[in-house]
């Protein structure tokens, strides 16, 4: 499947956002707290606000960074939203929601007093352990 966008640079505060999690996670890698945050917005009922991000940090990765064997998935799930939310579904679409779930998420886990270490971000995202 096509992704909605081929490379992703977010804006410093997300960057400043992502450093606050690193530190508190101990997760060390950008794209799989981007990847939490991105799943952690198309979880939420409504649609993220329309609002200009700059692109204005250093950090930067592609698609394939971002998404890793994930690809797909992600790919398919932000579809499925934009259909959802009444939005189309074409490339500059795809990419905007992307754009914003992506910041809106991040600024939701950056933003839980609740997270001070990993099993925090663990409760907050519901994950389980399958038994």
């Amino acid at each position: 499947m096509e992704p909605p966008v081929d490379r992703i640079r977010l804006s410093q505060t997300a960057r400043e956002q992502l450093l606050k999690l690193k530190r508190t996670t101990h997760i060390e890698h950008w794209n799989v707290l981007c990847r939490w945050a991105l799943c952690k917005s198309l979880a939420e009922p409504t649609p993220p606000s329309i609002i200009n991000i700059p692109a204005d940090s250093n950090v930067e990765m592609t698609w394939q960074v971002f998404a890793g064997n994930l690809s797909d998935i992600l790919a398919i799930a932000l579809k499925q939203r934009c259909h959802n939310d009444g939005l189309g579904t074409n490339k500059e679409t795809l990419a905007t929601q992307f754009r914003l779930h992506l910041h809106r998420g991040i600024g939701y886990l950056a933003g839980d007093p609740s997270i001070k270490k990993i099993e925090n971000l663990i409760e907050v995202l519901g994950i389980t352990e399958d038994k």
